[in-house]
């Protein structure tokens, strides 16, 4: 029998009456009032999020800078001190064992965030590959905590709740922050396609921060399945579905974190060459002409041939028309090409489209 985690924010979840699932070796809130619920208040309010179950890596040490400018793809060596760089860690053959995100906490400090899937996984990639450099690796994911303040209103709410001005505060910058007389690490970043903030500090709390958020400020507490559709509208990529082992961050879409003109780092031969052969495959958008709901694994052909698969589907709540994103054939992939998506044996029609779904709207 598997033991599932919990997070430190467990029995608020069961006292809000939560639906609890499994979800990466944790139980976690699926929804609370409702997932158009949860999803609508993020789109036009504020919603917030219990984030605890992602992993948190810390890399200290006098080359950890160096170090994790060769572990991942985007550049980190020479970065703004307070910039969050989002990145990947790649295989030799430029297949994405995870994304994340790194926080130059100082010079001889990098923080990681991971997905919870890959935690271990991470883990063991990043020992194995210290070779020769000076630096520690420790996984401190037990001891942190984190939740995720997303919407177009969460600015006003997180002033009047700090006290703390937000007009300097960059989107994919952090500050280090007093809240309350409590450390707190917090980035103006988020996985929704709005403005938000993510806050990390220690279990106890990040336990207080939702509590005074939830009970004191009335913001709305969303779980994991309005987190994927409003991730999904926002065209945002989640691990082992628009992103694995045998997809590289090209297919993806998500070239713009891999940095080529690096020194070197793991898997930039590969991917030097995929940059050079041009894509086999490529992530598109998919709108369905046809009513029905396109969902992750379901076959895309064109001509009846297969030509990919949708990696994830679902009738868009803020669009309400069914969308998908899929992997197909680059060969095949020209916007506004009729597909047909085959659905329980059935042959529905759709086209290609942009996979800007829906405008994000970051604070600049």
């Amino acid at each position: 029998m598997i033991l599932l985690e919990k997070t430190v924010l467990y029995d608020i979840h069961q006292s809000l009456n939560a639906k609890i699932a499994e979800y990466a070796g944790f139980l976690m809130p699926i929804e609370y009032a409702g997932i158009v619920i949860e999803h609508n208040a993020v789109r036009n309010d504020a919603g917030i999020f219990d984030v605890s179950h992602m992993g948190e890596i810390k890399i200290t040490g006098l080359e950890a800078e160096k170090f994790v400018d060769y572990l991942v793809t985007n550049k980190v060596l020479g970065a703004e001190k307070n910039r969050v760089i989002y990145a990947m860690l790649v295989q030799e053959d430029g297949g994405i064992i995870d994304d994340l995100f790194v926080y130059k906490l100082a010079e001889d400090e990098i923080l990681l965030v991971v997905n919870a899937a890959n935690i271990e996984k991470d883990y063991k990639w990043i020992i194995e590959h210290k070779d020769n450099y000076k630096v520690n690796i420790k996984n401190v994911s037990d001891v942190w905590g984190e939740v995720a303040l997303q919407g177009p209103k969460s600015s006003m709410i997180f002033e009047e709740y700090t006290k703390l001005s937000t007009n300097d505060f960059k989107f994919m910058t952090y500050k280090k922050m007093l809240i309350n007389g409590t450390d707190f690490i917090v980035s103006r970043s988020g996985y929704t396609g709005e403005d938000g903030f993510e806050i990390y500090g220690k279990n106890a709390d990040i336990k207080r921060i939702f509590e005074d958020l939830v009970y004191k400020y009335n913001v709305v507490p969303c779980g994991l399945g309005s987190r994927d559709t409003l991730r999904f509208e926002a065209s945002l990529p989640l691990y082992g579905h628009e992103m694995s082992t045998t997809i590289n961050p090209f297919e993806a879409g998500m070239g713009f974190a891999v940095k080529l003109d690096k020194e070197d780092f793991i898997g930039k031969k590969a991917l030097l060459k995929v940059k050079e052969e041009g894509l086999k495959r490529k992530l598109i958008g998919i709108e369905l002409i046809e009513k029905n709901i396109p969902r992750a694994g379901y076959l895309l052909y064109k001509d009846d041939v297969c030509i990919g698969e949708v990696t994830t589907g679902y009738l868009s709540i803020s669009l309400d028309k069914p969308i998908a994103l899929g992997l197909i054939r680059a060969d095949c992939a020209n916007i506004d090409s009729e597909i047909y998506v085959a659905i329980r044996k059935k042959m529905v029609k759709a086209k290609i489209i942009s996979r800007q779904f829906y405008q994000k709207n970051y604070k600049r």
